[in-house]
């Protein structure tokens, strides 16, 4: 299977070779990456100026722009010839669960190759130091070969999250929804020598609620969390509530004008 990585830790970051390494003798792998760290810049695109290539080996080369703009320049120009059949983000160094999914580099890049119509993955290893890839990459060289029984459903993507664990902890697999986490952001105001003021975005380590069946459960259950995600954001429930006040938006439209 003709498979692109690529991941928002960077090119020169252990999870992506790692990935290879474990794909690359049953699989025709290209790794598009970005040229540096771009965590966090979720879906966005580098518009306002060109994007440099570089070749770093056979079939692998960096990105000097986001983790989208990779998965574009590969299906649009350095894979367009023979594009691939999977595309796969990470292994990420880091939890992407609950509403992380928003903000995170490495699932968009799985959310843009599933707006081009590619099956599309995105797998993170939940821990910070002392990362254990094993089982993480044990579980993704399965997953592959079973996509050869079963097809994504058009607009869907996969979002794993395998817990810090070795192989031998693992507690099983869970069909996961997105859990949702308690953010505690604080901005941090400190002054630079020239007497200006300059700004981290910081504060406490979010925490999580305790929802049953979510992701977050999962990995606390010590289990790999296997989460689809769809391009539809659309909440249809509240189609139908809104609609209900169609004729009041009107008036008030109306009597606008």
């Amino acid at each position: 299977m003709r498979i692109l990585l690529t991941n928002d830790d960077g090119f020169y970051a252990k999870g992506i070779k790692q990935l290879k390494d474990v794909l690359k003798d049953d699989n025709d792998v290209c790794i598009v990456a970005p040229d540096r760290e771009r965590s966090a810049t979720s879906h966005s695109l580098t518009l306002d100026f060109p994007l440099r290539i570089n070749k770093k080996g056979e079939k692998e080369f960096t990105v000097d722009g986001t983790p989208t703009d990779c998965v574009l320049v590969a299906v649009h120009g350095l894979m367009k010839g023979n594009l691939p059949e999977l595309i796969i983000s990470g292994i990420n160094h880091g939890a992407n669960m609950g509403e992380d999914v928003t903000y995170s580099g490495t699932v968009a890049a799985a959310f843009e190759g599933t707006i081009l119509g590619i099956r599309s993955i995105s797998i993170s290893l939940v821990g910070k130091e002392d990362l254990l890839f094993d089982s993480a990459k044990i579980f993704i060289k399965g997953f592959v070969k079973s996509l050869k029984d079963f097809m994504l459903s058009p607009g869907t993507l996969v979002n794993i999250n395998v817990p810090n664990l070795p192989s031998s902890e693992i507690k099983g697999i869970a069909i996961t929804k997105l859990g949702k986490r308690i953010y505690r952001d604080d901005i941090i105001r400190h002054i630079d020598p020239r007497g200006k003021y300059y700004y981290w975005i910081g504060g406490d380590a979010p925490i999580w609620e305790k929802i049953h069946g979510t992701d977050f459960e999962a990995i606390e259950e010590g289990k790999i969390s296997v989460t689809p995600l769809h391009l539809d954001l659309t909440h249809y429930k509240e189609v139908e509530n809104m609609r209900k006040h169609i004729d009041e938006l009107l008036k008030q439209f109306r009597d606008g004008i």
